[in-house]
């Protein structure tokens, strides 16, 4: 069973595409949205459209990582092939997915996105349509934040 709103969450490192190793500690807010396998169709339309609006979460303090059980050179030809600047981190052992609770034992975790502030989940989306689902984020990140 995945993490769910008002768990609290240890930070965890993985390499991004770049081979540089992210430490994730969610004291910042920060979005961490897992997805099945690079350069699919779903999967580069949630990605692009995360990348387009990487600035608007930079504006408001927010990090944001895709995570995927794809290898760091995968990652590498995914960005440099749709101009991603976003970090994705590569998770072929499932290290991250495990420490999000998710069961990996028959194959890659479901397309989930979680919200973390404070070092706690504040919002989680479960069986994630691509399309449009990044602006949904950063308005409940806006959400959060006003609170």
């Amino acid at each position: 069973m995945t993490l769910n709103v008002g768990d609290q969450i240890s930070e965890v490192s993985a390499p991004n595409q770049k081979g540089e190793t992210m430490t994730l500690s969610f004291s910042d807010p920060t979005v961490v949205y897992f997805y099945p396998r690079d350069d699919t169709p779903g999967c580069t339309t949630e990605a692009v459209q995360f990348n387009e609006s990487l600035s608007q979460y930079e504006a408001i303090g927010a990090e944001v990582y895709g995570v995927s059980m794809d290898s760091v050179d995968s990652h590498s030809s995914f960005c440099n092939k749709y101009d991603l600047e976003l970090n994705l981190l590569a998770d072929p052992e499932g290290i991250v997915a495990t420490h999000f609770g998710f069961d990996i034992s028959d194959g890659k975790p479901a397309r989930t996105t979680f919200i973390i502030s404070n070092g706690s989940i504040q919002a989680v989306y479960n069986n994630v349509k691509p399309d449009g689902h990044s602006d949904a984020v950063l308005s409940k990140l806006n959400e959060i934040l006003e609170d």
